[in-house]
C-alpha cells in the first residue's frame, strides 16, 4: 500500500509537470504567433489616448512639481514631446468634433457643448455627412474601437453614438433622456450602442478609468489578428465630475495639508498614469508595441469645477486661462507621440492642433485624407523631416445662449489674437515675448489687429445651431 501511494504521488507529479509544460508551450506559441502576425501587418496600429480636461502643466514632463506621473513622463522622454500643441477648442464636445472630423471649429458642426436645436438649447450631434476618423480608416482596412466618453451624439438617437459612426466596437457612457423620455444612468456603459450594458460599481475599481481599461485589454486579446487596429481611449480623468471615487491611499501624507478635493484630483491623475501603463504592458506582452504609434493628449485646458481650483497645482503651467477660455491655458495641451524605435526622442515646438490628427493618421495608414479637413499632416515632424506649417490656427466656442459666451482666437506665427463676443475688441499678444498673455498690445499694432480680424471673420462659417457664428463685429 505504501509503495502504491508513492507511485501515485510520482504519477500525479508527472501529469502536473506535463500539463504545466503544455500550458507554457501554448502560451509561448500564442505569444510568438501574435508577434509574428503583428510583424506581418503592412500598416501600423494606432492608439489615441485622450485625457479629459488635463491642463498643460499637469504632467511632470510639462513642469508639474507635485502630482506623480512616472510612466507618462518616461514616455515623454522616449517619444516626441510637443510644446505648442493645441486642442480643437476649450471644452469637451466641440474639441472632440474637431479631432474626429479634421475641421476647425469655424467649420465643424459642433461648436459648443450645447446649441440651438429647434429653438431649444440642447446637444448637437455630428452631421452624418461629416466623415470621421474610424470611417476614414476603414477604407485602409482598419478595425476600430472606442472606449469611454463619446460626447458627439445625442442620447435619444443611438445612430449618433460611437458604434453608429464607424467604430466596430464601442463601449461608452451616456447621459440625458432616451427616446422614451427615461433618464439614462451615466454609470451604465453601453456596448455597441444598446447591444449590451454593464454597470460601473465604483467600489470595485480604483477609478472609472480602471474599469474602462479592462475593456481595452479584452479588446486587444479578442480583435481580428489579421487587421491593423485603431483604438481610441477616451478617458475620464481628470474631469471634475466622476460619479464617485473609491477610497485610495494616494497622497495620504498630504491629507492635512491639501483640501480633500485636491488630494483626489492628484490621485486620479496618478491613477490614469497607472492605467496607461497597463495598456502599454498589454501591447508589449502581445508583441504589438513595435508596430503601434501612440498619441497622448487632452481635449482642452484644466478644469476649475466641482470645488477644484486649477491654480492649486498650477494645472495650466502658468498659461493664462483654463477650460472654456480661448487664451493659451484653455487650448494649449500636452501631446506626446511615441512609436518604438521609429519616432526619435526629442521636443517639437511646431504649432499643431487637433485638426491635424486626421490627415496625420491618413498618411500613416497610406490613404488620402478627406477633402473636408482643415489640417496638415504632422508625419514629417514626427520623423524629423521638413514640415509644412499653417498660415494660422483657429478656435471658436459658444458657451451658453448669450453673446458673452461666444469666443474666438487665432494664432499666426508669434501673434495670438483673442476676441470675446461681448467686448467687441480684438486683443493681440506676442507669444515670443508674452507667452502668458499678460499685455494686450493691440493699440500698438493696428496692422496685426486688421489681419487677425480678417481671419476671425472668414474662418467662422455661419451655422444655424450657433447664433454668433461668423463673428461678432460692429
Amino acid at each position: 500500500m505504501k509503495l502504491f501511494k508513492q507511485l501515485l504521488i510520482v504519477f500525479t507529479g508527472v501529469i502536473l509537470l506535463i500539463s504545466c509544460n503544455e500550458n507554457k508551450v501554448k502560451k509561448e506559441t500564442k505569444e510568438v504567433n501574435t508577434s509574428q502576425k503583428a510583424k506581418k501587418l503592412s500598416k501600423p496600429n494606432i492608439v489615441f489616448l485622450l485625457a479629459d480636461d488635463m491642463g498643460y502643466g499637469e504632467l511632470g514632463s510639462y513642469g508639474q512639481q507635485t502630482i506623480k506621473t512616472p510612466f507618462l513622463d518616461d514616455l515623454a522622454s522616449k517619444g516626441l514631446r510637443f510644446t505648442d500643441f493645441y486642442a480643437g477648442t476649450s471644452v469637451c464636445s466641440p474639441s472632440r468634433a474637431v479631432l474626429m472630423t479634421g475641421k476647425h471649429t469655424g467649420h465643424a458642426s459642433i461648436r459648443g457643448n450645447k446649441g440651438n436645436i429647434n429653438n431649444k438649447w440642447d446637444r448637437v450631434p455630428l452631421k452624418k455627412s461629416e466623415i470621421i476618423i474610424p470611417e476614414m480608416l476603414k477604407e485602409a482596412g482598419y478595425q476600430s474601437a472606442m472606449i469611454g466618453k463619446w460626447h458627439l451624439g445625442v442620447p435619444e438617437d443611438v445612430s449618433t453614438w460611437a458604434k453608429g459612426r464607424g467604430f466596430d466596437y464601442a463601449v461608452q457612457e451616456q447621459w440625458g433622456e432616451d427616446k422614451n423620455g427615461n433618464e439614462i444612468d451615466e454609470r451604465v456603459h453601453w456596448v455597441n450602442n444598446n447591444q449590451d450594458s454593464i454597470f460601473y460599481n465604483y467600489n470595485d475599481y480604483s477609478c472609472l478609468d480602471e474599469f474602462r481599461t479592462n475593456f481595452a485589454l479584452d479588446y486587444l486579446d479578442n480583435k481580428d489578428e489579421d487587421k491593423p487596429f485603431f483604438l481610441y481611449m477616451s478617458y475620464r480623468i481628470p474631469h471634475a465630475h466622476e460619479y464617485f471615487l473609491s477610497k485610495n491611499d494616494l497622497y495620504l501624507d498630504k491629507i492635512e495639508e491639501w483640501p480633500e478635493i485636491e488630494r483626489r484630483h492628484a490621485a486620479r491623475i496618478t491613477m490614469l498614469d497607472t492605467q496607461i501603463k497597463r495598456l502599454f504592458d498589454k501591447l508589449e506582452e502581445r508583441g504589438e508595441l513595435e508596430n503601434t504609434i501612440i498619441i497622448y493628449t487632452s481635449d482642452n485646458g484644466p478644469t476649475n469645477e466641482n470645488y477644484h481650483d486649477y491654480r492649486f497645482f498650477n494645472s495650466s503651467g502658468n498659461l493664462n486661462g483654463y477650460k472654456r477660455d480661448v487664451y493659451e491655458g484653455g487650448v494649449r495641451v500636452p501631446m506626446i507621440a511615441y512609436w518604438k524605435d521609429k519616432i526619435k526622442p526629442g521636443e517639437s515646438n511646431h504649432p499643431s492642433t487637433f485638426y491635424d490628427i486626421m490627415p496625420t493618421l491618413a498618411e500613416i495608414a497610406g490613404i488620402e485624407a478627406p477633402k473636408q479637413t482643415d489640417g496638415i499632416s504632422i508625419v514629417p515632424e514626427l520623423f524629423g523631416k521638413p514640415q509644412k506649417k499653417h498660415d494660422y490656427l483657429y478656435w471658436e466656442i459658444q458657451e451658453g445662449k448669450s453673446i458673452k459666451g461666444f469666443r474666438q482666437a487665432t494664432r499666426f506665427g508669434k501673434w495670438k489674437a483673442v476676441r470675446y463676443g461681448d467686448n467687441y475688441h480684438t486683443e493681440i499678444y506676442d507669444l515670443e515675448k508674452d507667452l502668458y498673455e499678460q499685455n494686450d498690445i493691440s493699440d500698438a499694432h493696428p496692422e496685426i489687429v486688421k489681419k487677425a480680424n480678417e481671419i476671425l471673420r472668414n474662418a467662422s462659417v455661419k451655422d444655424e445651431h450657433w447664433p454668433y457664428s461668423g463673428g461678432v463685429f460692429k
